[in-house]
């Protein structure tokens, strides 16, 4: 269990840096902050998928909580405004714990109030209850007012957008509709009153949206009051958007505590911090179609065929859920275009974009780990292993993006107008790392997939096949350790392409140590891995360039170009520390030493659990100390990455 006392939760700055996420497992999410404060466009009660995972739509916004005791009315609500923290409901606060879901308890002259809020998994659904705690308050009263938004969750509301917004209240529920959007929310309850007023509440101000340069003040809609008497009872809303029955409050979170109780059971964690791992990687794995699929990160991301194919082993495999892993699978197997699979799904429903060199490679990792764990060839002979042979069959020819073999056998791709790795920053026509050539990792990847292919092959009798994929690797190995040694600065050139070599010292050739094959020889694998430590590695991650590099940027911040200039150019990645731990343990003596250093090096992203996200792990962070967190305060593969690496712990 996480919590934080009055220390953390009476401070507003330090109650609003610390978000709390829920999610249903079908895209939809309720995210917020410990103070109440809404700090991000993104944050609400809830955000339903209504093209699960995509269509999402941010529907309330938050409740203006009011408590009232003997004609005395307390603020329990904390905003941001212009100048101004209004009310200052946060300094009623006495803790906020995680157990599973956000508590919070509130002390107000004595008295202990409790509220609690939760998503059960596979509805657009959040549950939220406050409670007295004892007996001897006949006339305490809650009043809810809801503050809707209902756009698209990218999305701002303003007061002269012409919409308006009409609510019908039946016998215990009242639905609420937006003009302009087509989603109807139900909020069911059991108040003693309901109140019609119809206010708009003006420029709330969002400080994150602020700091990343984008619109960031927004009015919400307040149609009417739930007045509630808390000696009746506690006071119980459901929001959703699903139509028919719904579960009482009760009954929902015992399921819900019940199934994730069961993940954790599953996954075998031991830890504390093991166990909330396990829960932050469910946070990910949604439905897509028939299948799952992976949400990249919350609150903006929505699944990426790259993202998805290296958090697979972390997320599924080390969390004991082999059949989600081979859901994935199939599922991504079904979009495979020109041997590729999708970069990414776009929210408006559209054709996928297959638009990345590396994602298709690292299917084949992931392919590899599936059955490295549950040995289930027979079902990759089935499903999969054709298509696979196609995708090297494609790449082999050539496929979009002038993605092919070259005649050194290493994989080119790319033009100067498109960014294909995952160093994939562009604004506008600009592209801030061009990497068009045979990048360093791309070579690792296509050599790891050929040799999985070979040892497929082998093990399905396919002879000639296997004859085929082990000389394109014996090639791929000779050209690789030819073109990428760099020789002066004893590591790997990043990017090599029509004779010229790019010297910056960069993560991406980690990857031509930590995967399972790998074609370089011990010692250059030990240089490889010293040199990325010296330069790269910090206690949340590898940078993305050298501090020595002119073109290092030391912060991630400000306008959505000046951002973007740095995401490569020096911030620190979470994800990069699951294959530099992997390339450490290949280059030095296994057993406790080891072990031990590894924990030092992971120690402080565990700790990072209490911060940013809470029980989860950020994106990225500044490349210069205090490393502060930046980006997606809830990443998959960076909790994936943890899981997978620290194993049990």
């Amino acid at each position: 269990m996480i919590s934080f006392d009055r220390k953390i939760c009476n401070d507003h700055d330090a109650a609003s840096s610390r978000e709390w996420l829920e999610t249903n497992g079908i895209g939809g999410f309720a995210s917020g902050t410990i103070s109440g404060t809404n700090t991000r466009r993104y944050h609400s009660v809830l955000t339903a998928a209504q093209d699960p995972p995509l269509g999402r739509v941010r529907l309330l916004s938050k409740f203006e909580e009011t408590f009232v005791l003997g004609g005395r009315s307390v603020e329990l609500s904390s905003n941001q405004f212009p100048g101004a923290v209004e009310p200052k409901g946060h300094e009623m606060l006495s803790s906020f714990r995680m157990n599973p879901f956000p508590v919070w308890t509130f002390e107000i002259d004595g008295i202990v109030l409790e509220k609690c809020l939760f998503m059960p998994h596979g509805l657009n659904t959040t549950y939220l209850r406050w409670t007295i705690a004892g007996a001897g308050h006949s006339d305490a009263e809650l009043i809810l007012r809801p503050l809707l938004s209902s756009v698209d969750y990218h999305g701002i509301r303003h007061e002269s957008d012409g919409t308006s917004f009409g609510f019908e209240a039946k016998d215990g529920e009242v639905l609420v509709s937006a003009s302009d959007t087509e989603v109807t929310c139900r909020l069911l309850h059991k108040g003693a009153e309901i109140i019609p007023t119809g206010y708009w509440y003006r420029d709330f101000e969002y400080a994150i949206e602020q700091e990343r340069g984008f619109e960031h003040r927004e009015d919400l809609y307040q149609p009417f009051e739930l007045r509630f008497r808390l000696s009746q009872g506690a006071a119980e809303v459901t929001v959703t958007t699903e139509a028919g029955k719904i579960q009482e409050f009760a009954a929902a979170r015992k399921a819900e505590i019940e199934r994730r109780a069961e993940l954790v059971r599953k996954s075998g964690a031991r830890s504390d911090a093991g166990k909330q791992l396990v829960l932050a990687a469910d946070q990910f794995v949604v439905k897509r179609g028939a299948g799952h699929t992976v949400v990249a990160g919350y609150p903006w991301f929505t699944d990426w065929g790259r993202d998805t194919m290296i958090a697979l082993p972390g997320l599924t495999l080390a969390t004991g859920r082999p059949e989600v892993a081979r859901e994935i699978l199939l599922e991504y197997s079904t979009h495979i275009s020109e041997g590729m699979i999708p970069n990414r799904f776009p929210d408006e429903g559209s054709e996928a974009d297959h638009n990345t060199v590396d994602a298709t490679l690292w299917y084949f990792e992931a392919v590899r780990a599936f059955l490295a764990s549950t040995k289930e060839y027979k079902f990759v002979r089935k499903n999969l292993y054709e298509k696979l042979a196609e995708i090297l069959a494609r790449h082999l020819y050539g496929t979009r993006y002038n993605i092919h073999v070259d005649t050194d056998g290493l994989l080119y791709a790319g033009s100067p107008d498109v960014q294909l790795t995952w160093m994939d920053a562009k604004v506008g026509d600009l592209v801030i790392t061009p990497r068009t050539g045979k990048p360093v990792e791309v070579q690792a990847l296509w050599y790891n997939a050929l040799r999985t292919m070979e040892s497929l092959a082998a093990r399905f009798g396919d002879h000639e096949d296997e004859k085929r994929y082990r000389a394109m690797a014996e090639l791929c190995s000779l050209s690789f350790n030819g073109s990428f040694w760099n020789r002066d600065e004893e590591c790997l050139f990043d990017v090599v392409s029509n004779g010229e070599s790019d010297p910056s010292i960069r993560p991406n050739q980690i990857f031509a140590v930590s995967l399972h094959h790998s074609m370089l020889d011990a010692e250059r694998a030990a240089k490889v891995v010293a040199r990325v430590e010296k330069d790269l590695l910090t206690p949340v991650g590898l940078r993305s360039l050298a501090r020595s590099d002119p073109r290092y940027r030391p912060v991630y911040e400000g306008s959505p170009l000046e951002r973007d200039s740095a995401y490569h150019q020096g911030t620190v990645w979470a994800w990069l520390i699951g294959p530099f731990v992997d390339a450490y343990r290949k280059v030095n003596p296994a057993g406790p030493v080891t072990e031990r250093r590894i924990t030092d090096i992971t120690s402080e992203l565990m700790s990072h659990l209490y911060e940013a996200g809470i029980g989860q792990i950020s994106e990225i962070f500044d490349g210069d100390p205090p490393h502060r967190p930046r980006g997606c305060f809830a990443q998959a593969w960076s909790v994936a990455e943890l899981l997978r690496v620290l194993g049990k712990k």
